[in-house]
């Protein structure tokens, strides 16, 4: 039996063996191609298609949300106070990012699978590496992905937005930028601090729903209560009248009562219900005007003081403790005494 050299030139017969194998596998498997070809194009188009429909809603939704709609009956005053339109539109963005990404993962990732399996791949080796090398990235960049959940819950919960006043533990501040990852705040002393939203355990939000301004008036010990819880009153109801107080009172004020009791003066408690973010500015408001109130009264504000410069002299002698100067026969009276003359001896000389 005669071996062929491997080495040697192929001949027609070799050749057109191979053709006829060629032809013959391609005869065989073309209609498979064409149709898995087809079939790969057709889910890629439904896969693109049902994408951008999705992005499409996602983006009416967002702006929806980003403009709010519109009642055709208004809600009362504290309802339209908290709507804040950078805040709506910053978390209604933030929300749609993180929808649309979403979607357009799991939708082309179910494409990319029906994909393969047309082709005929086994798909458990590769779904079980994907699921060794997703462990491995969790564990990895595990703080990443706790601030890119957090954020995420908080973005959906509400819990903060653009230009709350929070504490959220480690700094106190005015948000400026809500993030998936990262919150930025404006300090009191104008520092800018960035949070990582994984890193906050508790926020106290300053400026949701409404605050209270509370007001120490002390008086003295033997003035009429009863003067005074109406003298502020009516400060307060002057003040309720105008601008901008109107609007960021948003109850009458209250007197509690009396706070606390001592042996030359009484506290007085006041609290008024405000516009979130405005307890300050009104509190101040409100300790100016029922400190003028009090003094057009004549009614002492605060504990027993110093004279003022304009009191007489005879007022200042009888408030001020005697002196020990004023008594000559003290010591320190005798020691500032001048000390009396003394006569020199007469001296004879002999010559």
């Amino acid at each position: 039996m005669a071996t062929q050299n491997p080495t040697a030139p192929p001949t027609l017969t070799d050749a057109t063996q191979t053709a006829g194998q060629a032809v013959s596998y391609l005869d065989s498997h073309w209609q498979g191609w064409v149709t898995g070809g087809f079939q790969i194009v057709f889910i890629t188009v439904v896969a693109l298609v049902i994408r951008a429909t999705v992005r499409q809603l996602i983006s009416r939704m967002v702006s929806r949300m980003a403009h709010g709609g519109r009642r055709e009956h208004p809600g009362p005053l504290l309802s339209n106070l908290l709507e804040n339109a950078e805040r709506r539109k910053q978390r209604s963005q933030a929300m749609g990012s993180v929808l649309r990404s979403v979607a357009s993962f799991a939708i082309m990732s179910t494409a990319a699978l029906t994909a393969l399996s047309v082709l005929g791949i086994n798909l458990a080796p590769l779904l079980a590496s994907a699921g060794v090398a997703g462990v491995a990235i969790g564990f990895g960049a595990r703080n990443l992905v706790t601030d890119f959940l957090s954020g995420v819950f908080m973005i959906l919960e509400d819990q903060y937005g653009v230009g709350d006043q929070i504490d959220t533990g480690v700094a106190v501040g005015t948000v400026l930028e809500v993030g998936l990852r990262v919150t930025k705040l404006r300090g009191a002393n104008g520092e800018i601090w960035y949070i990582r939203n994984g890193e906050v355990k508790r926020i106290a939000n300053l400026s949701q729903g409404w605050a209270t301004a509370a007001v120490e008036v002390p008086v003295g010990y033997h003035e009429d209560l009863d003067k005074v819880e109406r003298l502020i009153l009516d400060a307060a109801e002057e003040m309720a009248k105008e601008e901008p107080w109107s609007e960021q009172l948003w109850e009458p004020v209250q007197v509690l009562g009396v706070d606390t009791l001592s042996a030359d003066s009484v506290l007085v408690q006041v609290s008024a219900k405000t516009m979130p973010g405005k307890a300050q500015p009104v509190a101040r408001e409100l300790r100016r005007r029922i400190k003028l109130v009090l003094d057009q009264a004549g009614i002492q504000v605060g504990t027993a003081s110093l004279p003022s410069p304009r009191a007489k002299a005879s007022d200042v002698a009888e408030i001020n403790a005697p002196s020990v100067l004023a008594d000559p026969m003290s010591a320190q009276s005798r020691a500032t005494a001048a000390i009396p003359p003394q006569d020199e001896p007469v001296t004879t000389v002999k010559r």
